[in-house]
């Protein structure tokens, strides 16, 4: 008996995504009504309440660090450190998990936050062999490359507030309430072990890699393990969630940053959005590619669902842009190969097994993805869903720089221009 997949009359969202989604009766998907909530909320009173909450964990010594705010290099870092050091006045420090995949650009864009706003910064770099184990380990048994870095970059901020005593960790977008509406705004949700735990890592923690798959040990998973709510309770370690107080645009965010701090954009694969995840090498192909095989859609449908949901973007001209990026071929597979020492073979024999059939079918030796966003839809239904937009995806793109000695070029610890 085939599975029926329905489609939101409003994004392009199914209901088989990995964080689960629901529908109401005129088969809107729970993402876009608790978007909705965006239009209705009183955003300078959150904005009041947010610096009330902070003002609590400021310290009175100045050269003490007042929270913990994880960056990447990439995604929406300098939104949020500008958020926390120039609008709410607080002393951060920055803490970065290296995912070994790390491209020029955002180790640079790295180098520039750190320098520009003044801030300490510690990162976190876990051997390379552990990282390898990790990788075929997770690989082989959950469809997933990318494990070790939710894993890390969900822990180390957690791991840094409990050994240094610093209890607020101030984080961008909640990534439940954003894209499937798992959450209201007004719940205020914080970072927990469990949210971590059941959707960053698949419902697989660190420990539980242990005997069931591979030849995982304790050594490999030590820099992965959350601390113990014993530990959590002392210091007093809470997450808030910066989209839960202020209203989450990240291409108009990354937009108004980029008028100030002149950071690094690049032209990606596999999706128009030339801001977010510009720091991770694979996270734009290979990634991308296993999540398409996995659940049917891939990230350009997250940036599309996005716009669609800030009016700026039709449903219609969503499906045109999704059509054209969403199987554009990757050319990171040999840098992947190489970096994990294993043949395509073997990596396809791995997901092949991950293949999601209720959206593929094999044609001629070929699998086929069947992608039917409009099936069964009347068109009543996706007028009655509408939203009132104008087309605005285009990208603001700063040039690239192509050699390391151009400048502004980078040093160990700071970010030089070059006297001209």
């Amino acid at each position: 008996m085939n599975h029926k997949i329905t489609y939101c009359s409003r994004c392009l969202y199914n209901s088989e995504h990995p964080l689960n989604i629901t529908f109401n009766k005129n088969q809107i998907c729970s993402g876009c009504e608790i978007h909705e909530e965006k239009d209705t909320i009183d955003w300078n009173e959150r904005f009041v309440k947010l610096k009330k909450i902070v003002n609590g964990y400021k310290q009175k010594n100045k050269l003490s660090y007042d929270c913990i705010v994880p960056i990447s290099g990439g995604q929406d870092s300098f939104f949020i450190v500008d958020v926390v050091k120039k609008r709410l006045g607080l002393n951060p420090l920055l803490v970065s998990y290296n995912t070994h995949y790390n491209t020029l650009s955002g180790l640079r864009n790295l180098a520039l936050i750190r320098t520009i706003f003044d801030c300490d910064m510690i990162q976190k770099i876990v051997q390379p062999q552990k990282i390898k184990r990790i990788n075929l380990c997770t690989l082989k048994n959950l469809g997933s490359m990318y494990w070790h870095v939710l894993a890390g970059r969900t822990v180390f901020p957690v791991q840094v507030a409990v050994n240094l005593n610093i209890p607020l960790i101030i984080w961008g977008v909640h990534q439940g309430c954003d894209q499937v509406g798992m959450f209201s705004h007004y719940d205020e949700v914080e970072m927990t072990r469990k949210y971590r735990k059941e959707h960053d890592l698949m419902g697989f923690e660190a420990e539980d890699l242990i005997n069931n798959f591979c030849d995982i040990t304790e050594q490999d998973i030590d820099e992965f393990k959350y601390p113990s709510n014993f530990l959590i309770s002392k210091v007093g370690v809470r997450g808030i969630y910066l989209s839960n107080y202020i209203r989450w645009d990240s291409k108009k965010q990354h937009e108004e940053m980029l008028k100030k701090y002149n950071y690094e954009t690049v032209k990606q694969i596999r999706t128009a959005d030339s801001y977010n995840n510009i720091d991770c090498m694979f996270y734009n192909g290979i990634h991308d590619y296993i999540k398409l095989k996995k659940c049917g859609y891939s990230k350009i449908t997250d940036h599309v669902n996005r716009e669609i949901r800030l009016k700026k973007l039709s449903r219609e001209k969503g499906i045109e842009i999704v059509k054209e990026y969403q199987t554009q071929k990757t050319d990171d597979f040999e840098p992947f190969f190489i970096f994990n020492n294993i043949s395509e073979k073997y990596f396809k024999k791995i997901i092949h097994k991950f293949i999601n059939k209720k959206f593929w079918t094999l044609n001629n030796g070929k699998w086929q993805l069947k992608w039917e966003p409009n099936k069964n839809k009347k068109k009543n239904i996706i007028e009655n869903a509408r939203l009132n937009s104008k087309f605005d995806f285009n990208f603001i793109n700063n040039k690239k720089i192509k050699k390391e000695n151009n400048s502004p070029y980078l040093l160990h610890k700071s970010w030089i221009e070059n006297e001209k």
